[in-house]
């Protein structure tokens, strides 16, 4: 049987030993692209479709792969809010992605 003291060394051990898991943020600071997003495709819009806003594609980053275009969808509306598409910002050096979202509508 292991005595309290050993069980608190083993535990203050492994409390020392990088886990090496990355934050998301930290992430994706290793795999941010450095260069700047292509310029979005051009997609058919297709026709209205009540009750739903169309959220365009954008490119995604991929480390391996490089940009991925990522096609544009339908997303039912919110009642109160309006969506703020996607988009890429630069970042001490880096692209990064910010999703698009919805926001409060003040009108």
């Amino acid at each position: 049987m292991l005595s309290r003291r050993s069980v608190l060394k083993a535990a203050l051990a492994l409390l020392a030993v990088p886990i090496g898991l990355a934050t998301q943020e930290e992430a994706q600071a290793q795999s941010a692209p450095t260069s700047r997003p292509p310029a979005p495709r051009r997609e058919p819009r297709p026709p209205l479709r009540r009750g739903y806003t169309w959220i365009p594609g954008h490119w995604a980053w991929k480390p391996r792969r490089g940009w991925v275009w990522t096609a544009g969808h339908w997303e039912e509306n919110r009642r109160g809010f309006e969506f703020v598409g996607p988009r890429w910002v630069l970042r001490r050096g880096q692209w990064v992605y910010e999703p698009g979202r919805w926001v409060r509508s003040w009108r």
